[in-house]
């Protein structure tokens, strides 16, 4: 049996590699003059390749249903045994997964040695045109047409790709596919307040909760990072594909940042504090908990004197100081956009293929990774999610 798999990345490659090893014959297609360059790119370049706590909350999707059924303890541990038998040495920190060389390109390379000791055929600078099925398929692409029995989509998403003239989504729409509107995850969120210009660089530990028309949805705690543009961090990164698809909906979208998450009493800390050390100025009270650029941002925007003590302020100057020390609030009016984000929200809908990802429309067309609807946190969800999901078509074929 002949398989081609579209795209040269994650998912693709333990794809291929199992089912190589049952003795089909696999061609690996890409469009780039190289594979798997995203892969070279996660964790910054240390390859955050999977997580602990493989658990369905750490995902978003049409169709939670197929992966509560996919996303388990037993995919987790043959993706596990599949990195082992290729040689990689985990290093586990915090729950996260990294090669013990802390290197992406220590995966990228057993990857392909096991590639090529399989004799797995991979064509680069193939872009895939169109797919017609009759009683086989049709490729055309850019150096000709491939003939073969079945199809593996693992062409991942345009996330990260400047100027991507991608159009795997329109290919895959004309074979009767729905297409949910790709929009950025695990992305920087954007404002418009002329503050951020003053709070560019601070990073703080923070608890943060994100608000749309008003309604809490969902809260995150980590290191933010107030920029020029607005806010990044790994809590924000995580908020971004819910906010993006509010955006779109025409949400308001807030977020709403606890400055000082160990305290549950805001006011009665400040008192407290302030009691203490009656001689300190505001800024001088909370410097060694808060950034002074943070601090500063606060009291001009609520025309406070910096160089008062908290005593002095009149009690409108207190609530406010007060406010925005606990509970931030920032319009979101965007993001930096699919070519500065990790991932995407968005793809083929899980509705339309089978708990073993083949499409519901197209038999013997499979769908794996980031193509599909299914978008994670930081942390190793999405590449998690490409390793199940190629595995389980390589078995399931």
């Amino acid at each position: 049996m002949d398989i081609c798999i579209v795209g040269g990345g994650a998912s693709s490659f333990i794809c291929a590699i199992i089912l190589r090893k049952r003795g089909y014959n696999v061609t690996i297609v890409e469009k780039n003059n190289s594979v798997m360059k995203k892969l070279l790119l996660t964790g910054n370049g240390k390859c955050n390749y999977f997580n602990e706590d493989m658990t369905v909350k750490h995902y978003r999707s049409s169709n939670k249903e197929l992966l509560n059924n996919i996303i388990n303890e037993e995919n987790s541990k043959k993706v596990l045994d599949f990195f082992e038998s290729l040689g990689i040495v985990p290093r586990i920190k915090n729950g996260y997964y990294y090669p013990y060389s802390n290197s992406s390109t220590t995966i990228k390379n057993l990857l392909l040695v096991e590639a090529e000791r399989l004799r797995i055929n991979i064509k680069t600078n193939t872009k895939v045109l169109d797919i017609i099925k009759n009683d086989k398929f049709i490729l055309k692409t850019t150096n000709g047409d491939i003939t073969c029995d079945k199809v593996v989509i693992a062409s991942g998403s345009s996330a990260s790709i400047k100027n991507d003239d991608y159009n795997i989504y329109d290919i895959l729409s004309n074979l009767g596919h729905t297409i949910i509107k790709v929009v950025p995850s695990l992305v920087m969120l954007v404002g418009n307040e002329k503050y951020f210009k003053e709070w560019a660089g601070i990073r703080s530990d923070v608890s943060v909760s994100l608000y749309e028309n008003n309604k809490l949805i969902k809260c995150e705690n980590g290191e933010v990072q107030l920029t020029d543009y607005g806010v990044s961090g790994i809590c924000i990164m995580n908020l971004s594909g819910i906010v993006s698809r509010g955006l779109l909906n025409n949400k308001n979208e807030e977020l709403r940042i606890n400055f000082i998450p160990f305290v549950n009493n805001g006011k009665e800390y400040l008192e407290n504090r302030s009691k203490l050390h009656k001689d300190l100025t505001i800024i001088e009270l909370l410097e060694s908990i808060i950034n002074y650029k943070l601090l500063y941002v606060i009291c001009k925007k609520n025309n406070i004197d910096t160089n008062k003590k908290y005593n002095e302020l009149t009690n409108e100057e207190k609530n406010k100081f007060i406010e925005d020390l606990f509970n931030f609030r920032l319009n979101i009016t965007g993001t930096k956009g699919i070519e500065y984000s990790q991932v995407v929200s968005g793809g083929v809908s899980l509705n339309e293929v089978n708990n073993h990802f083949e499409s519901k429309i197209i038999n013997g067309l499979y769908l794996i990774g980031e193509v599909l609807d299914v978008d994670g946190d930081c942390g190793g969800y999405n590449l998690g999610f490409a390793w199940i999901s190629g595995l389980i078509v390589g078995e399931e074929i």
